[in-house]
């Protein structure tokens, strides 16, 4: 029996790079106690579990379930997305709900799989998908549901950065595939919070970086919603002119009354025939938050918010399984469109 049912308590699966930020976001959120974690060097994981105060480390994750399901309300899946699937199914056998880091699997197929196995159990599977929660972008969300710029038509979204990124995740560059699964599941995700489910894409991709696997720069232009055109641009190319805008995402959205625009330091301007109003959109800060990762770090916050809610029957996820996957779509059809250089059609 469980101590204190008002307290979710979770293991922690995974202990690399995004565990330093997903642990104190959870503690940010509160309601929750992490009694477990694992690593497959365990050493990570006992470094984890002294910052953190967990108390149990594990270097196998059959084994850590095994002896604390009992104890435990959730499984956090923090590990590479190679990983996703088997941990999934071994929270599964346990009737253990799940949250997921996206990319969700490796291929259309796993993802499919993974989200029908978990819904013909009714176990709830989640995917901690934090982009679409960033400050700015709900500031986005909320003046196009106002209205303020009429129905929007066309729309531009670059995530173009020249942040060294293989430096503190140096496992990028062997991804065969790396930035349409590692920041289109971001960027494609938040096109549709935005705007709505795709009929069409066409994506062309390129490799700038010599040294890595897979493609480093992407433009994937749909139509999604009612009727707008929308280009996501997004690169890691090293351009030092980017590399002070990341995190940072920007946006340019053209509405039949109006404009409105995402800029460098979370300025929001909206232009109309009655002027221009600008306004700065900044997220929240964090002590625990590395002050580089400060719009994404603050985000998972607020989508571990929402996610706990759910775990807590208040409300709903907005990032399942089910709508992930529509995301995991995009990114497989964009490359298809890359490899075939044709436009797909839903």
């Amino acid at each position: 029996m469980k101590e204190d049912q008002s307290v979710l308590k979770f293991a922690v699966l995974g202990t690399g790079f995004w565990s330093l930020y997903q642990i104190p976001a959870w503690f940010e959120v509160g309601g929750v106690q992490p009694l477990a974690a694992y690593n497959r060097t365990v050493s990570k994981a006992e470094q984890v579990a002294r910052r953190f105060g967990i108390p149990r480390v594990y270097g196998d994750p059959a084994e850590l379930l095994e002896k604390e399901h009992g104890n435990l309300d959730f499984v956090d899946i923090i590990t590479a997305v190679e990983t996703h699937a088997a941990l999934v199914k071994l929270a599964l056998k346990y009737h253990l709900p799940v949250i997921c880091q996206k990319p969700m699997s490796t291929s259309l197929a796993l993802a499919e799989e993974m989200v029908a196995i978990c819904h013909a159990a009714g176990v709830p599977l989640y995917i901690h998908e934090n982009w679409r929660w960033q400050t700015p972008i709900r500031a986005l969300k909320q003046v196009l549901d106002s209205d303020e710029i009429g129905r929007p038509f066309r729309a531009r979204i670059d995530m173009i950065s020249g942040f060294p990124v293989f430096e503190n995740q140096p496992f990028l560059k062997d991804l065969e595939q790396f930035i349409l699964t590692d920041l289109g599941s971001h960027t494609l995700d938040a096109a549709r919070f935005l705007f709505g489910e795709p009929t069409s894409l066409y994506c062309q991709t390129r490799q700038v970086h010599k040294d890595i696997r897979g493609e480093d720069v992407a433009s994937v232009m749909m139509r999604m919603g009612e009727q707008v055109s929308v280009t996501v641009n997004m690169a890691y190319a090293g351009n030092p002119l980017e590399r002070e805008s990341f995190p940072q995402t920007f946006f340019f959205i053209e509405g039949e009354r109006g404009s409105l625009e995402l800029g460098p330091n979370y300025w929001l301007r909206i232009t109309t025939r009655a002027g221009t109003l600008l306004r700065r959109v900044p997220p929240p800060r964090y002590a625990w938050a590395d002050p580089a990762y400060e719009v994404v770090h603050a985000s998972i916050a607020a989508c571990n918010a929402n996610l706990l809610g759910a775990l807590n029957g208040h409300g709903k996820a907005e990032t399942t399984g089910e709508d992930n996957l529509k995301t995991v779509r995009l990114v497989f059809a964009s490359y298809d469109s890359a490899r075939q250089d044709q436009v797909i059609h839903f």
